[in-house]
């Protein structure tokens, strides 16, 4: 029992979006009652599938089922009045007249995924029963609008979960792995030791970035349909990408050791560069998560600007004119690529002060 407690607490979004999920279903299924439909199970069936685990996502995906239903209840319904299909070859000439069109537009609309599928289900009705080809289309299609209504209406006031908030949570996420690959980078430049892992930890920020442009999209949803007043989510997907690929960029000059004449003096800097800036991803990875204010960029300023120094001095010294052309080209590579990476961080603490509901301190 502890361990299934302890699998509960780890899962409580998996948990509210059950919950809701289930109070769908029940909630269409007692209205499809309630207004005289036979089953009601194309309502309750509808329900479950508009449920998403955001508003937004919920609204889409009602959207979505409408659209679908409507264009081939109506189009399945002329389908099945226009040819005659009482033979199984003229069956399966009115389901390549009915479907053929429905899927091409499904290929080019997305959204019109459940066209094919609503019309080979009037054209064929389910149920057994001899019914009209329009009476049909009608009624799947009332049953179908009250399952995307209650869906939607459950998403909304039973244990909402708003896109933004699943935004925050995921380009937190995404600004944590960045903070444990900027220290894993830093190892192959300070050291001898390679970067091992590197591999999975860029594919875990490709899956947390495209994760956050998925709530992205379901944030803008909410906004455009005025579900929630929270900022623009686009600005901050944005700038998690550039941080990306700053240290992208740290990482191709850090793929070997730094010169021996440069790595008594550059390398304490670096260390320092590496853990302000590791420390400054995290702080603003628990801001995100937290909804709190981005953390101040002193320290990682500091560290660079202390670097930056030590270069410029070492670079003035005559040992250094012997650095091939490929070392000094990295060195500067790296420079380059972290005053970016300050630039964009500063661009992040406005993004996440924007979700904290604080005004923006730096400019963007």
């Amino acid at each position: 029992m502890p361990s299934f407690l302890h699998f509960l607490t780890n899962r409580t979004a998996e948990l509210r979006l059950a919950v809701r999920v289930t109070s769908a279903a029940i909630l269409a299924f007692a209205l499809a009652k309630l207004l005289g439909f036979a089953h009601g199970y194309w309502a309750v069936i509808t329900a479950i599938i508009v449920m998403q685990t955001s508003v937004g996502g919920s609204l889409k995906a009602a959207l979505d089922r409408l659209l679908g239903t409507m264009a081939g209840a109506l189009y399945g319904a002329a389908i099945a009045i226009a040819i005659p299909h009482a033979t199984t070859a003229a069956l399966a000439a009115a389901m390549v007249a009915a479907i053929l069109p429905l899927a091409l537009l499904a290929g080019i609309k997305p959204g019109f995924k459940a066209a094919p599928i609503t019309a080979f289900i009037v054209l064929v009705p389910l149920s057994g029963q001899e019914v009209a080809p329009l009476t049909y289309a009608l009624d799947r299609i009332l049953e179908i609008t009250i399952g995307s209504l209650v869906g939607l209406a459950t998403s909304l006031i039973i244990l909402p979960a708003r896109a933004h908030q699943m935004l925050a949570q995921v380009a937190a996420r995404a600004a944590s792995l960045n903070a444990d690959l900027m220290a894993a980078l830093f190892e192959g430049l300070i050291g001898d030791a390679g970067r091992p892992g590197l591999r999975a930890q860029h594919a875990a920020i490709r899956k947390a970035l495209v994760q956050a442009e998925n709530a992205a999209e379901e944030a803008l949803r909410e906004r455009k349909s005025y579900l929630t007043d929270s900022p623009d989510p686009e600005p901050l997907v944005r700038t998690l990408y550039r941080l990306r690929h700053d240290l992208v960029m740290v990482g191709r000059a850090a793929t070997r050791p730094l010169p021996a004449v440069l790595a008594s003096r550059l390398a304490p800097k670096l260390v320092g560069v590496r853990d302000a800036g590791s420390d400054l991803l995290r702080a603003m990875a628990e801001a995100l998560r937290t909804h709190h204010a981005a953390p101040s960029l002193e320290r990682f300023e500091t560290a660079l600007r202390d670097y930056v120094t030590e270069m410029d001095a070492v670079w003035k010294d005559s040992a250094t004119q012997v650095l091939a052309a490929e070392d000094a080209g990295r060195i500067f590579a790296l420079r380059f690529a972290l005053e970016q990476m300050i630039q964009d961080c500063r661009d992040l603490t406005n993004r996440i002060n924007e979700f904290a509901g604080k005004k923006p301190s730096v400019a963007a």
